[in-house]
Order: C-alpha cells, then sequence, then structure tokens
C-alpha cells in the first residue's frame, strides 16, 4: 500500500463552512434524495495522514458510498479542533492528546476511525552544542503549546528525568517556532514537518528525538461528536467505509491519485515523497486490532490511558477525564 506522507501548518482564522451539494441524476420520489441532505461537515488539516480525504472527495468516493459529506479545510490545525468543540463540525481530524485533552475540558467526542501514526514527522530539534535531551537543561525550548509536539517534548524530558521547570518553555506556533530555531533565538524546538525541514537549516542542529522513537505516542484520527454519532450511525459508517475505498484508490491507482496528494500537500512531488517515511498509514486490519485493549501505545485503549494519565501530571489537564465512551470501534469492525 503506498503511505502517503504530508505536512501540517498552524493557525489562521476559521473559515466558514460551505454547504456542497451532490450532482444530479437523483430522481424524485417517496425518499429526500442525498443532494437535498445537510452533508456531513468534517474538518481537515495538513498533516500526512489526512491529506487522502482529498482524494475520498475528488474521486466522490463519499458519493459512491452513499453519504453527503463535506470537507472542510482548515490552515489552522487548532482552528479545526476549536470548530468541533463548538459544534461547527460533525466531525475532525485529530490527534488522540488533543482529543483527550478536549474531553478533559468538557467535549464529548468519540475516535471511529484511526488514520496513522507519526513515525518520525514530530521532532525534538536542538543547537549543535547540545547532544542528548539532558542537555536541554537551563535552555529555551519553544514548541506549540498544547499540541503533540509539546506532548512529545514533555515526554522525553521525563524519560530523561527532567520536567518542564528544567527549562525555559517559549510558547510559539510550530512555523514560528521553527524560525526562532533556525535564527538562532532558542536552543531547541519542538515542530513537525516541514517545519522540521527549516529548523535543520541552522547550521549543525540535529534531532534529538523524533516521533520514531515513540511509535503510537502520535496517533492521527477522525473524531466525532457524541451526539452526531448517536443520532447517524448509519453516516459515520459510510464515511469510515469511504475512507478505506480511499486507501484502496491509492493503492491501486497512485498515478491517478499521486497528482491530488501533491497539490493539497502545497510542495513538490519530490518534498512529497520525501516525508514519506514520517507517517504510518492504518490499515482495516489495523485499525480493528489498535482499538482492542494491549500493552504498548499501539494500542489505543492504552495509549489513551497513557496519554490521560500523563496530560494530569505535566499540568496540560485538571483532573483525568472519563474515557468509558471515547473509543468506538464498531464503524471498523463494521467496514467491508
Amino acid at each position: 500500500m503506498l503511505k502517503p506522507s504530508f505536512l501540517r501548518r498552524q493557525r489562521r482564522a476559521i473559515s466558514l463552512i460551505l454547504m456542497a451539494t451532490l450532482g444530479g441524476g437523483l430522481l424524485a420520489g417517496c425518499q429526500q434524495p442525498a443532494s437535498r441532505e445537510a452533508p456531513v461537515k468534517i474538518g481537515y488539516s495538513a498533516w500526512p495522514g489526512w491529506f487522502p480525504w482529498k482524494v475520498t472527495e475528488v474521486k466522490d468516493l463519499f458519493k459512491a458510498q452513499g453519504v453527503a459529506a463535506s470537507m472542510q479545510w482548515f490552515d489552522g490545525y487548532l482552528d479545526s479542533i476549536n470548530a468541533l468543540n463548538a459544534g461547527q463540525l460533525d466531525c475532525n481530524s485529530q490527534t488522540l492528546n488533543d482529543t483527550i485533552s478536549s474531553v478533559a475540558g468538557g467535549a464529548d467526542l468519540q475516535v471511529v476511525l484511526q488514520n496513522d501514526f507519526s513515525t518520525g514527522n514530530d521532532q525534538i530539534i536542538a543547537a549543535v552544542e547540545i547532544t542528548s535531551i539532558p542537555g536541554l537543561k537551563g535552555k529555551k525550548v519553544a514548541a506549540e503549546e498544547g499540541t503533540v509536539d509539546h506532548f512529545l517534548l514533555l515526554k522525553v524530558l521525563k524519560e530523561a528525568g527532567l520536567s518542564a521547570k528544567d527549562i525555559t518553555f517559549v510558547p510559539l506556533e510550530t512555523g514560528a517556532a521553527a524560525a526562532a530555531f533556525a535564527a538562532g533565538k532558542v536552543d531547541a524546538a519542538g515542530v513537525y514537518a516541514p517545519f522540521t525541514t527549516q529548523a535543520l537549516k541552522r547550521p549543525g542542529s540535529r534531532a534529538l528525538a523524533t516521533s520514531k522513537d515513540h511509535p503510537g505516542a502520535i496517533s492521527d484520527l477522525l473524531v466525532c461528536r457524541t451526539d452526531f454519532v448517536a443520532k447517524n450511525p448509519e453516516k459515520v459508517q459510510k464515511i469510515v467505509n469511504a475512507w478505506f475505498a480511499t486507501l484502496k484508490t491509492i493503492e491501486e491507482d497512485p498515478g491517478g491519485t499521486l497528482p491530488i496528494l501533491v497539490e493539497r500537500s502545497g510542495v513538490s512531488e519530490a518534498e512529497f515523497k520525501a516525508y514519506n517515511a514520517g507517517t504510518t498509514i492504518q490499515t482495516l486490519a489495523e485499525n480493528r486490532s489498535n482499538f482492542k485493549q494491549g500493552t504498548t501505545m499501539l494500542s489505543l485503549p492504552y495509549a489513551a490511558e497513557q496519554i490521560s494519565v500523563f496530560l494530569v501530571e505535566t499540568g496540560l489537564a485538571k483532573s483525568k477525564p472519563d474515557l468509558t465512551n471515547l473509543l468506538n470501534s464498531q464503524f471498523v469492525d463494521n467496514a467491508p
């Protein structure tokens, strides 16, 4: 299977959701045609495991599954999370870490699909004189507060016997964090591709730790509002089915889908392919396995529990949230 990897970008203003109407050819009859139904509103932003949604849209794979859906692009990833929490979206593409943070803050959400997990595209990059994570003690380290790269930073600090108090944390939007590091204004930065490339332009800089060393720690998902899932299980099922139909289409027609992925990524084909190893798309079989209880971070229930405890320990969440209904495996279990 082609395992596409792409790029994230961060904050700008939230765009208004446009209502998309499916094309004609539908007969008027006893039931309301799909073209008149309000489309399911799904948010996504520039991250490796989410760009296939553009193929779903371009190839009319939602329509092929019998569901009306409107993909909304967000230049700012955090804006998409806020839109979901505000009820402006039905579903959104976001990480497990950020989903649990939202639940801890009172949001009622369910994970219905795992798109991928990061395997190198998230990195802690440091100046030439810093050769290990313990070397970050007393240094200025930039990252976007509350995001997965902040989580990765705190995780590797803890593993090295340090805490957030042992560094001078500089909260910056991811692009700004990479720019500040490249300009020598901070000693290290937690960033993701393509900002990793920008940061590594600083002479002698290196990645001290990456998500490749922590498989499953940064998991990317399709997350829906619980009330929407309860009222529309058939639609959610068809959306999940459309995702796996998309992966099949990418695998079977790389020549016809690669240009779509490259265009959506906003980089050259060469740059697009260079990030390929940094994200691992999860198959249907892997989804079914990952939704089950396990003893490693590849298991979503295990990872959710560990992340929940970690967020409280590091002060990113005030209290441990109730995760009882967070993971809804029925849709991957029932996908064809």
